[in-house]
Parts: structure tokens; C-alpha cells; sequence
């Protein structure tokens, strides 16, 4: 029988001001190494990993990640109570910070294994989710959802789901501003087509002030960001994070007040080579992480010689950290220093 922790056991929240998201095949550990070492305390989720495969698959692999990447949370897939409380519970026993439920997804592969996005449908699953995942872990269980599916999309059906889950003890709610489409609508299209509707997730949090409400969707710009946090608890970047990753340093050092980011984006690539050695000696492939490093230099000059080099040279047999330094000489390391649009 899976022991129950009591409440007051739980550890103290995690800061979820700013926060990047749950990515399929982008936020894996080479990713989220080097954000870390770019914003020291955003909060960094994995990619979704769903019960089964932790349950009946090489959960040591799908569970690994650096000590350096704290503070980070683990996103379940499932809708089965009993597996998803199995791998919340090795999630927790390998040191992650809070699991996540996704109830946002609207894959088709994910809607044929029940779970994501088409949950929002049957709030009183996942509170028997979120309730089995509490029961045997003590920190925090969220829910990543959307404001709505299909027809069934009425800010009174937003408040049901959110007030069923709550009552199985979920307090922090990551909101994607965008209904989802179920159907005629692939991944890509349900995060750009569906308008935004950034007031409903302020209402949430405006009449469910005791719930922790992050907003997701959207989001560019630092100004936005600050206009955010005047209305909810957090921010959620998502594709911005990843085709822009410097900007989420510099969005972290605004918000906790530093002049300046850590490291500048000739510091951050350095500080990551120590890691590519690492790795390349464990056989992992450098395309493998240098695929995460395009989009480090925006708007700069050289940014384009840095992206060809590093997608030219780096799948190549042999390829090492050589390879990324010969790349970072093409991107002058002032022109890289100058302050960036927010």
C-alpha cells in the first residue's frame, strides 16, 4: 500500500514567476542545462513523459538530470489514478521538484492514450489523478491545462474543472490562454490558431485568489510579462524560450533585479562546454546538444555564421567541443553585449 504523506510535510513552494515550459523533443536535459546556466532561478519543466513509459520503460533514462538544473519539475502524462501515483512517486524518489499533470495537449497520440487536453472533459478523473499523485508525494502536484476544448469552452466550464480540482488538493493551475481543438486542428495550429484570451486566466485568479494561477501562451516580450504578473502569480514562456534562449536571462535578472544576466552569450557557451565534454565521453552525440545552442545569438552580427557552422559541422563523426568554439569565433563578443529589444 503507497504511504500517505500529511499536508504539513510538504515543502515550502517553488517561486513560479517565471517558469519555461513542458516542450515535446525541445526541453530534454541538454536544453535545461543550459538554461540553467543561463537564468540560475526560472523554474524548468521537463518534457512530457507519460506514466506508462516510466512504469514499463527505462524510467533511469527518462528520469535523468543534472543536480544543476533545480529547481524542475516533472510532467506526467496518464489518466489511470493508480499509475500516475507509481510515477509520481519515482519522479519525486529522483529528486524532482513538483509533478505536473497535462491536461493541455490535443496530439492525437496523446488523446488516444486518454490523457492531455481531452481531460478537461472529465474534471472528476483527473481529481481522482491529482488525489492519488498527493497521496504519496510531498511535493507539489499542478495541472497544466488549457481555458477550454472543443464547444465545451464556456468560462463556466473553466470554473467547474478548476474547482473540482481543487478540491482534491490541487492549488496551482498553469493555464494556456487558448482553447484547444480536439479535432481538424494539429498541435501546431491549436497553439497559434485559437485567439488568446489572456482575461479569463485574470478572472480565474481575480474570484479563486487562494489558488496559485500561471499564465501560458503567447508571450515575447518582457513588457508583457511584467503586465502579466500585476494580474497572476507567474508566467509560462514557451516557444520564446527556445528561439530565443538569452532572452529568458535577461527576463530573469529584470524580474529578481540584477543589472545584467550571470553570464553574457559568449560566457553561457563556455560555461556549457565543461557539460559537452561530459557528455560527448558518456557517447552522447554533439548535434545532440548543439541543436539547442542555435538560437542563442539573436539579432547580432555573426548569428547567422554561428547557426550554419554549428548545423554544418556539428552531426559530423568525431565532432567536439572544437566545433562550437570554432563556431563562437564567427559572433563578435561585444556586438553580443549589446542590450537586446525586451
Amino acid at each position: 500500500m503507497m504511504q500517505r504523506f500529511p499536508d504539513q510535510q510538504r515543502p515550502q513552494p517553488l517561486d513560479r514567476r517565471l517558469s519555461v515550459a513542458p516542450m515535446m523533443d525541445w526541453t530534454d536535459r541538454h536544453f535545461r542545462y543550459l538554461l540553467r546556466l543561463a537564468a540560475p532561478r526560472t523554474l524548468l519543466y521537463t518534457e512530457m513523459v507519460t506514466a506508462a513509459a516510466l512504469l514499463h520503460g527505462p524510467a533511469d533514462r527518462l528520469l535523468a538530470f543534472h543536480p544543476a538544473e533545480h529547481p524542475l519539475a516533472l510532467q506526467l502524462g496518464g489518466s489511470e489514478p493508480e499509475a500516475l501515483a507509481r510515477a509520481a512517486a519515482m519522479g519525486e524518489a529522483a529528486g524532482y521538484d513538483e509533478i505536473n499533470l497535462n491536461v493541455g495537449c490535443p496530439s492525437d497520440r496523446v488523446q488516444s492514450g486518454r490523457f492531455g487536453a481531452c481531460l478537461m472533459a472529465e474534471p472528476e478523473l483527473v481529481a481522482d489523478c491529482v488525489a492519488a499523485m498527493r497521496a504519496v508525494v510531498r511535493v507539489p502536484v499542478t495541472v497544466k491545462c488549457r481555458i477550454g476544448i472543443d464547444d465545451q469552452d464556456s468560462e463556466a466550464d473553466l470554473r467547474r474543472f478548476v474547482e473540482t480540482v481543487a478540491e482534491a488538493g490541487c492549488t496551482t493551475f498553469i493555464v494556456h490562454a487558448r482553447k484547444a481543438w480536439l479535432q481538424g486542428l494539429n498541435p501546431k495550429q491549436n497553439r497559434e490558431i485559437p485567439p488568446l484570451d489572456y482575461d479569463r486566466v485574470y478572472r480565474l485568479k481575480r474570484d479563486y485568489p487562494q489558488l496559485e494561477v500561471v499564465i501560458n501562451g503567447g508571450i515575447t516580450r518582457l513588457p508583457a510579462v511584467h503586465e502579466h504578473l500585476q494580474r497572476v502569480d507567474g508566467v509560462m514562456i514557451g516557444r520564446e524560450a527556445y528561439g530565443n534562449p538569452y532572452a529568458i536571462a535577461r527576463w530573469e535578472a529584470a524580474l529578481w533585479g540584477r543589472a545584467a544576466p550571470p553570464l553574457s552569450p559568449h560566457g553561457l557557451v563556455r560555461a556549457y562546454l565543461p557539460y559537452v565534454e561530459r557528455e560527448l565521453t558518456a557517447g552522447t552525440r554533439l548535434s545532440a546538444m548543439t541543436r539547442h545552442m542555435l538560437n542563442l545569438f539573436q539579432a547580432v552580427p555573426g548569428a547567422r555564421a554561428w547557426r550554419r557552422h554549428l548545423s554544418e559541422h556539428a552531426c559530423r563523426p568525431g565532432a567536439g567541443v572544437e566545433t562550437v568554439e570554432a563556431a563562437l569565433q564567427k559572433v563578435p563578443e561585444a556586438a553580443a553585449m549589446e542590450p537586446a529589444c525586451p
